[in-house]
């Protein structure tokens, strides 16, 4: 197996795991599924595990802490990511040639804390994350007053409208992400969100909870 859970757990280190659970119920097991059904390939270094809620990273930290250290160049438990919410220090990017740069856009992930992550997500707590960001993103006002599209029940017309503005994200269908379970009860609870101005977009409980 060629991905990063492989290169760090060992026989004895299962051992020491594979009984323990978060308060959730998430299992070791839960976590490697995907590493364990998805051999990977030779050229082609994948992660190979999941946490399935905010305990995860403290219960399996054993397994956990390495595989996030290799996989990001020795970031340690003890680091801080850091974090700069001020649009004016973005440097770079006003001498992009136009002829041949039409757009760019910033993406960013987050979770919500006091809610399992996707892996793990049941559905009622997806439809749960999914009121509460509709609740906060319609109080949004100004630039980035806007709509929010629920995958289950837009219109034909607004999802070929959406997919003609590459907004439009699809059912997962990598083995990593199905043996993971991110597939499960689609598309349930799932949905987009976007400002009038179409500069502005949320995806609710694709990959990530926004």
């Amino acid at each position: 197996h060629n991905n990063h859970m492989a290169k760090v757990l060992t026989k004895e280190l299962y051992g020491k795991l594979r009984d323990k659970q978060t308060p959730s119920g998430y299992t070791l097991d839960d976590v490697i599924q995907t590493g364990v059904d998805n051999p990977g390939h030779p050229f082609i270094m994948t992660v190979g595990c999941v946490a399935g809620d905010e305990e995860s990273y403290e219960v399996f930290k054993d397994l956990l802490d390495p595989v996030i250290s290799d996989r990001h160049g020795g970031y340690k438990p003890t680091d801080k990511h850091k974090t700069d919410l001020n649009f004016e220090n973005l440097k770079g990017g006003d001498d992009l040639d136009p002829n041949y740069v039409l757009s760019s856009r910033v993406r960013t992930g987050r979770s919500i804390k006091g809610y399992t992550l996707p892996p793990h997500n049941s559905r009622g707590e997806r439809r749960a994350i999914e009121k509460l960001s509709i609740e906060a993103l319609t109080s949004l006002e100004g630039e980035f007053k806007g709509k929010y599209y629920p995958l289950k029940s837009m219109t034909d017309a607004e999802q070929e409208q959406l997919i003609n503005d590459h907004f439009l994200f699809d059912k997962p269908v990598s083995p990593l992400l199905t043996c993971a379970g991110m597939a499960r009860d689609w598309p349930d609870g799932r949905g987009i969100w976007h400002n009038d101005d179409k500069t502005f977009l949320v995806w609710v409980n694709e990959e990530d909870h926004l």
